[in-house]
C-alpha cells in the first residue's frame, strides 16, 4: 500500500509538488498522468528514496520513506525511464549485481534470476551481453531486475517509452501478469491509451497538483460515449454525445466534415487540464 499525505517538494524556488494526497491499495495498478514537468518522476523518486521529501509524509506498506531506510527501499522495485543497465555485462551479470546490493545469498539469488528470466521470457538470453539486446528486451530485463528482491510494490516510470506499438503491447501483457500475481503497480506514462488499458485508477497531475483521481471508465463517462472531431483551420473542435444516433444527427445537420469515434481517456484529460499528456 502507498500513502501520500500533504506532500510538497521544491527545486530551486520552483514547487514541483503541491500538497499531494493519495492512497494506492494493495494489488492495485495505479497510473499517474500529466504533461512533462508535472511532477510524475519527482513523485516516484521520493517514494523510492532517490530524492528527499520536502514536507508532508509518504509511506510504503507503513514504512516512512522520509527516513530513506533499508526497510522502505525493500518494499519497492523501480524501472526508471532511462535504460540504466551495464551494456558491457551480460543479462545474468546485471541481475547478479542487483541481487548483491540487496544482500541476497548466492543460491537464492541464482534461483530467483532463473525464475524471473523465464517469467519475462528471456531464459535463453542469460549470457547475452546487454548491448546486443533489443529495446524491448532491455525493458523486460529492467522489469526482471526490479522484481529480483521480491518487492510488493513496483514503480514503472515510462516503461514503454521509445518502443514500437507491437512491443509496447507485449510489455503491457507482462505488466498485467505481474499485477495478477499480487504486486501493487504505480505507473507513469505519456501514452494515455496505456493508462486507459492497464490502470484500475488514474490520477491527473498538472503543475505539481492532483486534479482528479478516478477510474478510467468513470472519467470517460463524464464526457459522454461518442466524440465528433471537427478539424478547423488552426485547431480541433470536439463535441461529445451520449447517444450515437444523436451524434449522427448532428453530422447530417451540418455540412462540415466530422470524424466519429469513441470517447477516450485523453478527452477527459484535456477537459480537466486543457493540456495533452506529453
Amino acid at each position: 500500500m502507498i500513502r501520500i499525505q500533504n506532500l510538497n517538494k521544491t527545486y530551486k524556488n520552483v514547487q514541483a509538488l503541491k500538497n499531494v494526497n493519495l492512497e494506492v491499495s494493495k494489488g492495485e495498478l495505479f497510473a499517474f498522468l500529466g504533461p512533462n514537468g508535472a511532477g510524475k518522476t519527482t513523485t516516484i523518486r521520493i517514494l523510492t528514496g532517490l530524492a528527499k521529501l520536502g514536507s508532508g509524509a509518504a509511506l510504503l506498506n507503513g514504512f516512512d520513506v522520509g527516513n530513506r531506510s533499508v526497510e522502505s527501499r525493500r518494499q519497492c522495485g523501480l524501472v526508471p525511464q532511462s535504460i540504466n543497465l551495464d551494456r558491457e555485462l551480460s543479462v545474468f551479470e546485471n541481475l547478479t549485481i542487483h541481487g548483491k546490493l540487496f544482500r541476497m545469498d548466492k543460491p537464492e539469488r541464482n534461483a530467483r534470476i532463473d525464475e524471473l528470466l523465464d517469467y519475462v521470457e528471456m531464459g535463453d538470453r542469460k549470457e547475452t551481453l546487454v548491448k546486443n539486446l533489443s529495446g524491448g528486451l532491455k525493458r523486460r530485463l529492467m522489469i526482471a531486475r526490479a522484481l529480483l528482491h521480491s518487492p510488493s510494490i513496483l514503480f514503472l516510470d515510462e516503461p514503454t517509452v521509445g518502443l514500437d506499438a507491437a512491443i509496447r503491447r507485449k510489455i503491457w501483457a507482462l505488466i498485467k501478469k505481474i499485477q495478477q500475481h499480487g504486486t501493487t503497480i504505480f505507473l507513469t506514462t505519456h501514452y494515455i491509451e496505456e493508462a486507459e488499458f492497464l490502470a484500475d485508477r488514474v490520477a491527473f497531475l498538472d503543475k505539481g497538483s492532483i486534479v482528479v483521481v478516478d477510474t478510467p471508465e468513470a472519467l470517460m463517462n463524464r464526457m459522454g460515449t461518442w466524440a465528433l472531431d471537427h478539424l478547423k483551420e488552426d485547431d480541433m473542435e470536439t463535441l461529445y454525445f451520449n447517444d450515437r444516433k444523436e451524434a449522427n444527427e448532428h453530422i447530417a445537420a451540418h455540412k462540415d466534415s466530422f470524424t466519429l469515434r469513441r470517447v477516450n481517456l485523453e478527452d477527459a484529460f484535456l477537459s480537466l487540464t486543457g493540456k495533452k499528456v506529453s
